[in-house]
């Protein structure tokens, strides 16, 4: 049976992460990025609005709204109590862990090596983020981590953008990647964030 986390990993090529600073661009920006074929998003607790944010794009119809940059057990509680479906954290800790399991949410932790993967085997886990993915040393990295770990699957994140995101998923363990190209800092232009959602929606292949 597929784990939920797996099962939010394929419904699209690209999560979207996204750094929101005013919640009224909350609603827009979701339904650009469902319009356009995204609607697993995830929203970094980076700003002061991050929690407020999560709280109106649950609201957007098809748009199923986590919480990243969890970086405790408060954080997950507070992302559970605004509606986060799933946790993500940029490493993996005990404590995030088992506060997620306790909410009942599916969390996707960062790893960065060996000893990251086996703690979270160790914990019942098999499915991770690889953080910060190009300063980690990329495609290549990825590649020779995963050979020993054949049983884990992977969302890469930190510095991938369009032109490179086909790359990593031509890995056989990565299942999508995260894309923060997807709404730029400032001011957001609907259509166009609609329109690059559209892009990675269709123009990536994961078989």
């Amino acid at each position: 049976m597929m784990k939920p986390i797996e099962a939010l990993m394929r419904r699209a090529p690209v999560i979207p992460v996204l750094v929101i600073d005013d919640v009224a661009h909350a609603v827009p920006v979701a339904a650009a990025l469902v319009a356009g074929g995204l609607t697993v998003l995830e929203v970094t607790l980076r700003t002061p609005a991050a929690l407020a944010v999560i709280r109106e794009m649950a609201r957007v119809p098809g748009a199923v709204v986590g919480a990243g940059t969890v970086l405790n057990g408060n954080d997950v509680g507070a992302s559970r109590e605004a509606g986060a479906q799933f946790i993500v954290s940029p490493g993996l800790t005990t404590q995030v862990v088992q506060a997620a399991e306790r909410a009942q949410l599916p969390i996707l932790p960062g790893i960065a090596n060996a000893s990251d993967l086996m703690r979270g085997l160790d914990l019942g886990l098999s499915h991770f983020k690889f953080f910060p993915a190009e300063s980690l040393g990329g495609v290549g990295t990825l590649k020779a981590l995963a050979a020993p770990f054949a049983q884990c699957l992977f969302c890469p994140t930190g510095g991938i953008r369009a032109e490179t995101a086909a790359s990593w998923l031509a890995l056989p363990s990565v299942l999508c990647v995260g894309g923060s190209w997807l709404v730029p800092p400032g001011l957001p232009d609907v259509a166009a964030i609609e329109s690059r959602a559209r892009a990675a929606a269709t123009g990536f292949t994961k078989l």
